[in-house]
């Protein structure tokens, strides 16, 4: 029992140390307790409306939806690896205390915080449109409880097993990949659905069949059964629980005595960069050459890049199959992978953090720093612009339009100019720390999420708002207009990066302060 208060009171003391003397941290907590609020609130509701549904449709969305909170439990722990300490058994590997009481202690603090019990809150909901007569509401509680707990110990050990990898640079492409894969699987009964191959809840059925044999399966139907047999499911799922907690501690024991992959040296190797042989001698020069280093190295630059053709690819199956294969759907497409790409410009000096010091040393003036941004947007163009046209030729014979590849192409590098036009001013106006390179998720520093999401969403609203000239006539068929767009884009760009150069200039101070924050947790 002192281990589980020690260990809730050290969770609460991080979370209250993330508030100390930092306006935006408190906004950022702030808009975390509101949006975990209004998710228990709108899952306990629609939870409770599966009473008014049939019997049957109830129990298979139950049973789809406990497994499904069981597959976020093993997977989104796995992304945030490296942001919460509680996850890393090395953070806590020098407490005096022994692998089952430093397992209870880390079950405690995952279970503490406004998100596990947020879910806690949506599962119950469950209960409440489910159950049926005195047994299904006295096996309820326990079934709740149990699919609540073996959801924590599968996901702590999963992320026990792999720490030792996860803090790798190896470990966290492979699971940023494996994430991406996972996404494109998750669109597979969207895209069957939208074949028209079947009725919507025939194919409900037959997934729930499949899911109600699995231990959140069984768990879903003892609330609704309420028998001798959801007395022994439950019986079940918590010796379950209880295996997987023993194997927990086995893997936690074994990780604590495991020499930490991420400590061992690294072949350096000599390298002359694409750069220096096309371009002379130069800051410009420099600056390509560390940003596609940064591009071929970071993996948050990695997972931006592949999330942008993982949307485009699926978007044009789908849209291809429900019958959307319009002639200017390929430029859309392409557009849209085209903005994805240059978003990831919207926080151009986040990644160099503390280090951004030396950068400004050479900056000197506006026309420094306009420059520096100039080298960041022509290594992002280096490899964009040929990625576009093969995005233009793909989604035009996906589509069945393969003359709008060249109009979707033109398209496409107009609207990655105009990204990059806005994310230089967004760089500069609403900068924020990116935390280290702990997993390719990591999109802010704890506390700095509602900055990022500002950045976000003033970049789109730039973006679309200076699309608009060539936007409309798009929709009112004019075609021609994209043998402009190259043009606009460019443009918009160097209008864009000399704007955010005399802003940036100005501000630097502030600039090198908002990206230099801490990005651990403050006790």
């Amino acid at each position: 029992m002192t281990t589980v208060v020690l260990f809730a009171q050290l969770k609460l003391r991080l979370m209250a140390g993330n508030l100390r003397g930092d306006l935006q941290r408190k906004i950022g907590f702030v808009f975390t307790l509101v949006a975990a609020a209004g998710l228990a609130a709108l899952g306990f509701f629609l939870m409770s409306l599966l009473r008014l549904a049939p019997p049957d449709i109830a129990s298979s969305l139950v049973i789809v939806a406990f497994s499904a909170f069981l597959f976020g439990w093993m997977v989104v722990p796995l992304m945030a690896f490296g942001l919460d300490d509680t996850l890393d058994p090395a953070k806590l590997s020098l407490f005096p205390l022994g692998t089952r009481r430093l397992a209870i202690g880390m079950f405690t603090a995952s279970v503490t915080g406004v998100w596990p019990a947020a879910m806690l809150i949506v599962m119950f909901g469950a209960l409440v449109g489910l159950a049926s007569g005195a047994g299904g509401w006295l096996l309820g509680v326990p079934a709740v409880l149990v699919q609540f707990a073996l959801c924590v110990v599968t996901s702590r050990l999963i992320t026990t097993a792999l720490s030792s990898a996860l803090r790798s640079r190896r470990g966290r492409d492979a699971l940023a990949l494996a994430a991406l894969f996972v996404v494109l699987l998750a669109q597979l009964p969207n895209l069957l659905m939208n074949g028209g191959s079947g009725d919507p809840a025939a194919m409900l059925h037959r997934m729930a069949a499949v899911l109600r044999w699995t231990p959140p399966g069984m768990l879903a139907h003892a609330i609704a059964d309420g028998g001798a047999l959801a007395l022994a499911e439950v019986v079940s799922g918590a010796l379950l629980v209880v295996l997987l907690a023993w194997l927990w501690i086995k893997v936690l024991g074994r990780a604590l005595v495991t020499s930490d992959a991420s400590t061992q040296a690294a072949a350096v190797r000599g390298e002359s960069g694409l750069a220096d042989r096309f371009l002379p001698d130069g800051p410009l020069a420099a600056v390509v050459t560390k940003e596609l280093k940064y591009i071929r190295r970071e993996p948050r630059y990695r997972m931006g890049w592949f999330s942008a053709l993982l949307v485009t690819v699926v978007l044009s199956f789908s849209l291809t199959r429900t019958g959307g294969g319009v002639a200017g759907l390929p430029i859309l497409l392409t557009s849209l992978a085209a903005l994805l790409i240059a978003m990831q410009s919207a926080n151009a000096f986040g990644v160099d953090g503390r280090s951004l010091w030396m950068n400004a040393v050479a900056f000197g003036s506006e026309r420094g720093l306009a420059t520096d941004l100039a080298g960041r947007h022509l290594a992002g163009a280096l490899i964009a612009v040929p990625l576009l046209g093969v995005v233009a030729v793909a989604t035009g014979l996906l589509t069945g339009h393969p003359a709008a590849i060249l109009p979707a192409m033109l398209a496409g590098w107009g609207a990655l100019g105009i990204g990059f036009g806005v994310g230089s001013v967004v760089s500069v106006v609403l900068p924020y720390t990116m935390p280290e390179r702990m997993n390719a998720f990591s999109g802010a520093a704890p506390g700095q999420g509602g900055v990022a999401f500002a950045s976000s969403m003033g970049s789109m609203m730039g973006i679309a708002l200076l699309t608009l000239p060539f936007v409309v006539p798009l929709l009112l068929g004019f075609t021609w207009v994209c043998v402009l767009a190259p043009c606009y884009g460019l443009l918009m760009e160097t209008l864009g990066r000399r704007l955010a150069a005399r802003i940036g200039f100005a501000r630097t101070p502030e600039l090198l302060a908002a990206v230099s924050k801490p990005t651990g947790p403050v006790v």
